[in-house]
């Protein structure tokens, strides 16, 4: 159990239920952070979670489909996904492990399923980048699960995806948006702080048992909570419910840039959606 350095802990904004939807060729999942929250929530753009032991639910996967503007960030918990693009990147994403995407000017991109049966979980999180770099060349890491660091306290685990946790640096950095993407998990009653800066917008998914925060609110597992953006404020403390919890907390420095979304492409402007969407009629993504 670390030991509380916290003296104004954030609280929750509010709490959000995702929306089920399909994508990709008919693969069932929920949309946590949807389009209306991109604002709120800037730099992050969507988080996706997935989760079936039902092959028809994943089995069809994502095949061939365009991105451009923005990071991609996949999360597996468990399972196996072939992933290939058209400028030659091809790795295979397996339990505990992660992809890092960066699409930058664009790519052709395809997620297929290594499985026919057994249970498929994880997350997509889209990452917005900067306009100086949304043109950038195209970039990956496979990151397998002995790759990432973990921080170990006690009644506590800690996989640090991205950013620093008391010490620990994650496997990924990023100078601009300084992403923190944290999977934790709690024994039952345990306690855990993460200090966050003031300007950086935060949010936590619980995805097992259940969450309580200093300030009072308990948040149900399947449930997003928006952290209060509030004057002064220097991280946030977690405790796990009775039967302990998974989630993840991520955070980000918002970019403060305009958005202009078409399905897979992030630009800033509308002229820059219509050259994202000519080059790829035109095959000049790859």
């Amino acid at each position: 159990m670390s030991t509380p350095t916290l003296q104004r802990p954030r609280a929750v904004e509010t709490l959000i239920a995702g929306q089920p939807t399909q994508d990709g060729a008919g693969v069932k999942l929920t949309r946590v952070l949807t389009q209306n929250l991109q604002r709120r929530l800037d730099p992050f753009l969507m988080l996706d979670a997935f989760g079936s032991d039902r092959a028809d639910d994943y089995i069809a996967g994502f095949p061939d489909h365009p991105h451009r503007g923005f990071e991609t960030v996949t999360y597996m918990l468990e399972g196996r996904m072939r992933h290939r693009d058209s400028v030659g990147h091809e790795g295979l994403l397996q339990s505990g492990g992660v992809q890092w995407m960066t699409a930058g000017r664009g790519v052709i991109h395809s997620e297929l399923p290594e499985q026919e049966e057994g249970r498929m979980e994880g997350f997509q999180l889209w990452l917005n980048l900067p306009a100086r770099d949304k043109m950038r060349a195209p970039w990956y890491r496979d990151i397998p699960a002995a790759e990432i660091p973990e921080l170990q306290l006690e009644g506590v685990r800690v996989r640090v995806i991205a950013g620093h946790s008391q010490g620990v640096a994650g496997a990924v950095q990023r100078e601009h948006t300084e992403p923190l993407y944290l999977d934790i998990e709690l024994a039952p009653g345990a306690r855990f702080e993460q200090a966050l800066p003031e300007s950086h917008n935060a949010f936590t998914y619980v995805y097992r048992g259940s969450l309580r925060f200093d300030t009072g609110c308990s948040v149900p597992a399947q449930r997003m909570a928006i952290l209060a953006n509030t004057p002064g404020s220097d991280g946030v403390r977690l405790q796990a419910g009775e039967q302990g919890a998974r989630l993840l907390l991520i955070a980000g420095r918002p970019l403060g840039e305009p958005i202009a979304q078409y399905g897979p492409f992030v630009m800033n402007t509308q002229a820059e959606l219509l050259q994202a969407v000519q080059d790829f009629q035109a095959g000049r993504l790859a």
